[in-house]
C-alpha cells in the first residue's frame, strides 16, 4: 500500500528515518543501538514504512564523477495552452524518458522545471530537441547547463514530535569499528 502514513510517528521512528535517510546499509545491530532497541524491533519497524509508503523505495546512489560524470540541465518550459490534454502529453513523455531525472510543475513564468542528465552537449542538445523544440504545444524554453552541483540533497529534513528539528545522529568515536 502506498500513500501517507496511517499511525503516528514516535520519536524512535523519527530518529530511524533520519538515520536510513543517511545510510540505508546500516545493520539493524546498528540501528537499534543508536536508538535503544532489538534487531527484531528495528525490523518490524522498518516492514512498517516499507508498506505504509513512509519509504518509497530504496536505491543506490551513483556518484557521477565516478562514472564519466555526465552533464546536468535545467531545462525551464512553458506550454502554450492550459489545457490538461496537453499538460498529460508532455507529462507522459517526460515520465517515459530516462535522462529526464526530475520534473517539477511550478506556478510563474514556466509551467514546469525538468532536470535532464545527458552523456555531454550534443547529447544534451539532441535530447532537448526530442523532448520539446519537435512539439508544438511548447511556447518557450530555456535550457540551462549546469557547471556545478552545489548542493544535492535527497533527505526529507525530518521535525521531532515537539516541533524542533532533528539533528543528524552519529555515532561517537569507538561505537563502530567499521565506521571512522
Amino acid at each position: 500500500m502506498n500513500g501517507a502514513a496511517t499511525f503516528a510517528l514516535d520519536e524512535i521512528d523519527l530518529n530511524l528515518l533520519v538515520l536510513l535517510q543517511q545510510d540505508a546499509r546500516r545493520t539493524l545491530r546498528e540501528l537499534g543501538q543508536v536508538v535503544g532497541l532489538s534487531p527484531s524491533a528495528v525490523h518490524r519497524r522498518i516492514a512498517r514504512y516499507h508498506s505504509t509508503g513512509v519509504i518509497a523505495r530504496q536505491v543506490a546512489l551513483l556518484d557521477p564523477r565516478a562514472i564519466g560524470g555526465p552533464l546536468l540541465a535545467v531545462v525551464l518550459v512553458s506550454l502554450e495552452t492550459e489545457s490538461t490534454q496537453d499538460h498529460s502529453s508532455l507529462r507522459e513523455r517526460l515520465l517515459t524518458t530516462p535522462e529526464v531525472q526530475q520534473c517539477y510543475d511550478v506556478a510563474g513564468e514556466w509551467d514546469y522545471v525538468v532536470i535532464l542528465v545527458a552523456r555531454d552537449m550534443a547529447d544534451c542538445r539532441e535530447l532537448v530537441e526530442r523532448l520539446f523544440l519537435r512539439e508544438p504545444r511548447v511556447n518557450s524554453l530555456a535550457t540551462l547547463p549546469v557547471f556545478d552541483s552545489v548542493k544535492l540533497g535527497l533527505d526529507v529534513p525530518i521535525r521531532r514530535t515537539d516541533g524542533r528539528q532533528l539533528e543528524a545522529i552519529t555515532y561517537a568515536s569507538g561505537d563502530d569499528p567499521q565506521r571512522p
